[in-house]
């Protein structure tokens, strides 16, 4: 049964093989996009971080994810 399974009647190296291919392409590009996402969040705060104190208050209240960026990143600087 199993076997039946695996094979697919002779498809099942192209079936298995294609789903292989397209979800390491997924967990590829989730990882890069998730790498690049946290280098510009990074980059956003140390930007946010060079505004004069008054500037950044009224940056941050007008704006909830800048907000939850400058949050989450001075807690770790």
């Amino acid at each position: 049964m199993i076997k039946d399974i695996l094979t697919m009647n002779g498809y099942g190296l192209y079936v298995w093989l294609s789903f292989a291919v397209t979800f390491f392409s997924c967990i590829f590009y989730y990882v890069k996009t998730y790498k690049e996402l946290k280098k510009y969040e990074k980059e956003f705060a140390k930007e946010l971080m060079e505004l004069s104190a008054i500037d950044r208050q009224e940056y941050l209240e007008n704006s909830k994810v800048a907000n939850q960026i400058f949050l989450s990143k001075s807690k770790t600087i």
